[in-house]
C-alpha cells in the first residue's frame, strides 16, 4: 500500500505535458486547414462534373441534324457552326440524295438556297444546300420572342477538283433546285445527275469554261454564234 501510495505521488515530468499541449495545438491548427483542403477538393470535383455535363449538354445542342443522319445510318461530319450559328455538315456524293430524302421528312421542307463555291486553286469545288423547316419560320414571325431560332442546317459536299464533279439532282425532291443547280453548273461545271434540263443558265451555250472558279481566265474575245 505505502509503495504504491509513493507512485502515486510521483510527479508528473513537466516536459512531457508541454509536448502534449503542443501536440494538441498543432492538431487544432491543422485542423481547419483540412477542412479547407478537403472543402477545395469537393468543389474542383463538383467544378469537374458541372464542366463534364455542360461540355455533353453543347455537344447534344450542336449537331443535333449530324446524329439524325447517323441514327439513320448516313454517314456525315460534323464541321461546326457558320458565322450566325448554323449547324454545318458534309456528306459525301453518293449519300446526299438519301440525306435530303431523311431531312425532308424530318421537317426541313424548304431548300432555301443552292450554290457553290471554289476554295482556292487546286482545291475542292464545294456543292452547299441551306435548309430551313417553313413551319418553324412561320411560327418565328408569329412568336413575340425575338430569339426564336427555326430550324436551319447547312450541307456542303466537297469534290475534289480534278475528281469526277458529279452529284444527284435534288429537282425530285425539292422543285426550287431547277435553276439553282443551272447556275452552279454554269459557274462552276458541277454536274447535277438527273437534273431535267442540264443547260446553261447565265452563259451562252457554247461559252468554253466556268467564270466563278478561282483559276479561270478570262478570253480575250467572245465571237457570238446563231443559236437559231
Amino acid at each position: 500500500m505505502n509503495k504504491q501510495n509513493e507512485e502515486n505521488k510521483v510527479p508528473k515530468n513537466p516536459l512531457g505535458s508541454d509536448l502534449d499541449k503542443r501536440n494538441m495545438q498543432n492538431n487544432e491548427s491543422d485542423k481547419p486547414q483540412n477542412e479547407l483542403n478537403n472543402s477545395n477538393q469537393k468543389k474542383e470535383n463538383k467544378d469537374a462534373l458541372n464542366k463534364s455535363d455542360n461540355e455533353n449538354k453543347v455537344e447534344e445542342v450542336l449537331d443535333p441534324v449530324s446524329k439524325f443522319l447517323l441514327s439513320k445510318g448516313i454517314n456525315n461530319n460534323y464541321i461546326g457552326e457558320d458565322h450566325i450559328g448554323i449547324e454545318t455538315i458534309s456528306i459525301e456524293p453518293n449519300t446526299l440524295y438519301k440525306a435530303m430524302l431523311a431531312l425532308k421528312e424530318n421537317g426541313f421542307d424548304y431548300l432555301q438556297c443552292q450554290g457553290g463555291y471554289d476554295e482556292g486553286p487546286g482545291k475542292n469545288l464545294v456543292c452547299f444546300y441551306h435548309l430551313i423547316s417553313i413551319d418553324d419560320f412561320i411560327l418565328k414571325n408569329e412568336s413575340l420572342e425575338s430569339k426564336y431560332q427555326p430550324k436551319e442546317v447547312r450541307i456542303k459536299v466537297f469534290l475534289p477538283r480534278e475528281g469526277q464533279l458529279t452529284v444527284p439532282s435534288l429537282y425530285k425532291i425539292f422543285k426550287g433546285s431547277d435553276w439553282q443547280e443551272r447556275e452552279t453548273f454554269d459557274m462552276f461545271g458541277i454536274k447535277f445527275e438527273g437534273h431535267p434540263h442540264p443547260k446553261r443558265l447565265l452563259m451562252p451555250e457554247d461559252w468554253k469554261g466556268w467564270p466563278l472558279r478561282k483559276d479561270y481566265i478570262q478570253p480575250d474575245f467572245y465571237e457570238m454564234q446563231d443559236a437559231y
